[in-house]
């Protein structure tokens, strides 16, 4: 879908309030002695929190007053049907068992996407007020040490890469023994940081991520920041991951492709 100039501009300015909403929304239950969750399954604790709901909340009114035409995708409400062929992608929190925990590792995911996919994404951190945002132009991120440009680490052998994910369990015993044969080769691996990984790639800080049973949620904010930084993000088999799914990002296609050889055996 072609995305005029004034288009553009609105959408970057729909998404930044989208942001500061969903701050101030998960800022003031974070930490909280009182807060509690529940769980959406039964097999394993699978949180979601009163600031889940209310962030998305905030949001989706936004969007009902700035961009009534697009559609929403959101993890906590069902789907809404747009006419404009945009849809915007939310994730409320992404990693509410750190959130939980108090550590500042969380994030808001915002992304906006046509039929091929997404165009533009912000990764927000609500506690430390770093956003990064990538797409329609613009790869950059702004906090606390200001603002600047986005660019993803040059080609490096995996032995010399920074690989993450966030549980030790990756997906299936099968999906984890393939983590395992990367992660062997890697130089140091790292747990637990769920959206906040994706946006250490994007900033040139680490290589790789690498999960398994995503929703289209997780992904499709940090493939626009990433993409805009110059990196990569696809399934395990380097096919577009759009909804979820097999997910691995990688920082420069050399060090996409050794990491695809050894997820395949």
């Amino acid at each position: 879908m072609r995305v005029t100039n004034a288009v553009a501009a609105d959408l970057i300015a729909v998404a930044n309030e989208l942001a500061n909403v969903a701050r101030e929304a998960t800022l003031a239950h974070f930490r909280s002695s009182d807060l509690s969750a529940e769980t959406k399954e039964i097999q394993r604790f699978d949180p979601v929190t009163v600031a889940d709901r209310l962030s998305e909340q905030r949001m989706r009114e936004v969007l009902a007053r700035r961009r009534p035409d697009d559609g929403i995708l959101g993890e906590e409400y069902g789907p809404v049907a747009g006419t404009s062929g945009l849809t915007w992608v939310l994730d409320p929190i992404d990693g509410t068992r750190g959130y939980l925990s108090g550590t500042p590792t969380w994030g808001v995911l915002i992304s906006v996407r046509d039929a091929a996919g997404p165009i533009y994404g912000i990764i927000d951190q609500p506690y430390i007020r770093e956003r990064f945002e990538g797409g329609l132009g613009l790869a950059q991120v702004i906090g606390p040490m200001g603002q600047s440009a986005l660019a993803t680490r040059p080609a490096r052998p995996l032995a010399e890469a920074i690989l993450f994910t966030t549980f030790p369990e990756v997906g299936t015993a099968g999906e984890g023994a393939a983590f395992r044969r990367v992660a062997a080769k890697a130089k140091l691996v790292r747990y637990g940081m769920d959206c906040y990984a994706y946006a250490l790639i994007a900033a040139g800080q680490i290589d790789l991520v690498i999960e398994a049973g995503l929703q289209a949620y997780d992904v499709q904010a940090p493939i626009a920041v990433i993409e805009a930084a110059g990196g990569l993000v696809t399934d395990w088999q380097g096919r577009p991951c759009h909804d979820g799914g097999q997910v691995l990002a990688a920082a420069n296609p050399v060090i996409h492709g050794e990491a695809l050889r050894l997820l395949n055996g």
